[in-house]
């Protein structure tokens, strides 16, 4: 008996199976309640790809894990005992605050000095001396962490540190840091530095992953009185001084009452890691209050809300004059897409800022994709050419703006544990401002009335659009 004898038997026993296999898929993806282009993206990829799609599915999909969350609201729960007075929400805050108050539980705040700093060099050379000066403790939590020359430079100065009797904790990401090696980390854990990992990787999460959901935080807090947050990663990649095509990007450094979110930001991420609630006193420091309005945005896939994401779309619903987005990954939702060229077709100076060749194929086709319709509403789109920009920014009128680690794309809105800075300040603006149009002087504008791309590539894009939920 061959094979073309016993195909006819097996033929309708594989269809039945694919048929089942796509009953039980379906009903599986539509109860988790996902956006339904997101949700029929998901059945259809994984309908073409029986197994593998299976597969990646369960270890790349859009996990909001109830378990996930429930661990989160358990660590929060177990911190609030260790926490000082004063660290409570707000009856008395504008429209956006109070919506970034209500989805975070984190109040608006004041600082006395904002930093706006630009590339790594300048971000790098602030923070060594921030950390040089640390007497008591020293947290550093970051989502890339390299062996390389940026990196020995700030782990040594951390090594210098827990010498002299500074408490440092440092938290990495376990996969964006995963080059690490144990040579690299064994000075700082003969210092006594603690160190933990964020979702390292365990033979039981093999049945719920976790390689989607990880830390894309950038934060370090010096004794409580001066913090560090924004974009920049510990890399030669982002330290222009050591190499001149190093990633464009935006860091923050802040002093004042904000410091306290920060550090609280910090602890409910320690905690998480460790399961160790920090309760020493000189953790928190009394704070001065200060003239720049300040409210800390931490986001991640344990909250439903999206809350860094609601809060863009609600600023830009709320602008009088302008909206001005910088992004490296340009990915956005319905909403979002909705807020802008509603923006624009109000009159609006509304101007996206994208980079021209990002370390991303496929996110850059799917963000192509969006430039007709977002011009013809009357968005200005912009590509910047000399280098990877990886700037994260958005600039509302003449005193708003966002800046953190947070991209316009749907991984940061829903997947990664993310932290922004919404402020208002008309000064800062000001000097966020002038260095967007420095930006925009190295940009080639995209018009509507451009050259027609040739078909495979804008095949490309469309297919890539097809997947940008997934992105």
């Amino acid at each position: 008996m061959d094979f073309h004898d016993v195909w006819p038997q097996i033929k309708p026993v594989l269809a039945a199976v694919w048929i089942a296999y796509l009953v039980v898929l379906a009903g599986w993806i539509v109860l988790q309640k996902r956006e339904p282009i997101a949700t029929l993206s998901w059945i259809m990829s994984l309908a073409l790809l029986p197994v593998l799609g299976l597969i990646i599915y369960h270890f790349l999909g859009p996990q909001r894990i109830k378990r996930q969350a429930l661990r989160r609201s358990r660590s929060r729960a177990g911190l609030n005992a260790a926490l000082p007075a004063g660290l409570a929400p707000s009856a008395d805050c504008a429209t956006v605050a109070r919506l970034g108050q209500s989805s975070t539980g984190y109040a608006a705040s004041t600082a006395t000095r904002v930093d706006l700093l630009v590339d790594g060099a300048a971000t790098y050379g602030a923070l060594l001396e921030a950390i040089a000066g640390a007497r008591h403790h020293l947290h550093v939590e970051y989502y890339i962490f390299e062996p390389d020359r940026t990196g020995t430079l700030l782990r040594d100065a951390l090594v210098e540190r827990a010498n002299a009797g500074v408490r440092v904790r440092l938290l990495l990401d376990a996969i964006g840091s995963s080059r690490l090696s144990r040579a690299f980390l064994a000075p700082l854990l003969a210092a006594g530095i603690e160190l933990a990992w964020f979702h390292p990787a365990r033979l039981r999460w093999l049945w719920r992953p976790r390689v989607n959901l990880r830390n894309h935080r950038k934060l370090v807090v010096v004794d409580g009185v001066v913090a560090f947050t924004g974009g920049i990663n510990v890399t030669d990649e982002e330290n222009e001084a050591l190499d001149p095509a190093a990633f464009h990007d935006l860091h923050l450094r802040l002093e004042g009452e904000v410091v306290r979110w920060l550090q609280l930001a910090f602890l409910e991420d320690w905690h998480y890691a460790t399961r160790v609630a920090l309760r020493d006193e000189q953790l928190w420091p009394a704070l001065p209050a200060g003239r720049i309005l300040a409210q800390v945005l931490p986001a991640g896939p344990d909250s439903p809300w999206e809350a860094i994401h609601r809060v863009q779309v609600e600023a830009i619903h709320q602008a009088n004059r302008r909206v001005w987005l910088v992004t490296p990954y340009f990915v956005p939702g319905e909403a979002a897409r909705m807020a802008l060229s509603s923006a624009a077709l109000r009159g609006l100076d509304v101007r996206v800022i994208v980079p021209e060749r990002s370390d991303s194929r496929i996110v850059s086709a799917a963000a192509r994709s969006y430039y007709d319709e977002l011009i013809a509403a009357g968005v200005k789109v912009f590509e910047y050419g000399p280098r990877m920009l990886h700037s994260k920014a958005l600039l509302v009128d003449e005193d708003t703006c966002l800046v953190g680690s947070a991209n316009f794309d749907h991984r940061s809105f829903r997947l990664n544990f993310e932290l922004c800075l919404l402020l208002h300040d008309a000064d800062l603006a000001g000097r966020l401002e002038t260095q967007l149009q420095a930006d925009l002087a190295q940009c080639r504008e995209i018009r509507a009335d451009r050259p027609k791309a040739p078909f495979l590539s804008r095949l490309g894009e469309a297919c890539a659009r097809l997947f940008s939920p997934l992105l």
